[in-house]
């Protein structure tokens, strides 16, 4: 019988760039937070493994991040029984919400349990390494500062709730290309998230995406995007990643639906935090 799973977005809440390492890799200090917005993975017994999509976008083959997650899988299993992988794709690519890495965790995490490799979390975030620093966040998801080049992930608890208002315009941003952009002058320390808490509330006005200084002089569009969102309310609108997608915050849906209105020319989503 088919099974059939979710995989969840991300956005990062906060995102500073805090150096760049000897082989290139720029560091960073970020909150990635798991949203509802998800794609869906329908995983049936086959005699050999294969994965379609039905985005035309997507390339199937060897490169995909889910075919790289089976292959590492495979690779550790003791005789597995093969799965044809369907993935249905309603996350926006290329638009910093961690898609492709959701969908290869969701396949580590799938076949971890049904093969019957019953790697521990800590492995699992290891095989993660050769994929991407994004997949190991969606091992565990939920609310996470992530350090180093997002590999280093410790669990956080936000204070309040909060909804997002998900704006997404047609622009695909190169995050290699964004990281060429920024200049290493303007880094930063990494967030303190104790300091982000205070008082039992979240002080929206500490948070930056730092790209967002190289992001907005070239891509003009989405920087009035943000200014609009909060315009309309936003208690925090910000870039997830290198963008497109610009999220804002607000206290409740009916705030958000309010909001959403005013963006009739671009997909947009409400999505909630996932915390549990």
């Amino acid at each position: 019988m088919p099974e059939i799973l979710r995989s969840n977005a991300k956005v990062n809440l906060c995102l500073r760039i805090t150096g760049r390492r000897a082989d290139g890799y720029h560091t960073l200090s970020s909150i990635f937070q798991e949203i509802d917005l998800h794609d869906r993975l329908t995983f049936t017994p086959a005699a050999d493994y294969s994965l379609s999509c039905d985005n035309p976008q997507i390339v199937c083959g060897r490169t995909n991040l889910c075919t790289r997650a089976y292959v590492a899988m495979q690779q550790i299993a003791n005789s597995p029984s093969n799965w044809h992988i369907h993935l249905e794709k309603r996350i926006p690519i290329g638009a910093g919400l961690g898609g492709g890495s959701s969908n290869a965790a969701t396949v580590i995490k799938f076949l971890n349990q049904v093969w019957q490799i019953n790697r521990s979390e800590s492995e699992l975030l290891q095989i993660t390494t050769r994929l991407g620093a994004d997949v190991a966040f969606f091992i565990r998801g939920k609310t996470q500062l992530a350090e180093g080049i997002g590999e280093q992930l410790v669990p956080i608890t936000l204070p309040e709730d909060f909804i997002f208002l998900l704006i997404c315009p047609p622009i695909q941003v190169s995050t290699r290309w964004a990281y060429q952009q920024f200049n290493l002058t303007k880094k930063k320390e990494g967030y303190k998230f104790r300091r982000l808490f205070e008082s039992g509330r979240i002080r929206w006005e500490l948070f930056e995406n730092q790209f967002e200084t190289v992001v907005f002089p070239a891509y003009p569009e989405i920087g009035i995007i943000k200014n609009q969102l909060l315009q309309k309310g936003a208690l925090y609108a910000g870039l997830s990643g290198s963008g497109s997608t610009m999220f804002g915050i607000f206290k409740d849906r009916h705030c958000a639906a309010s909001a959403r209105q005013l963006f009739t020319n671009y997909p947009t989503f409400i999505a909630l935090p996932v915390i549990n």
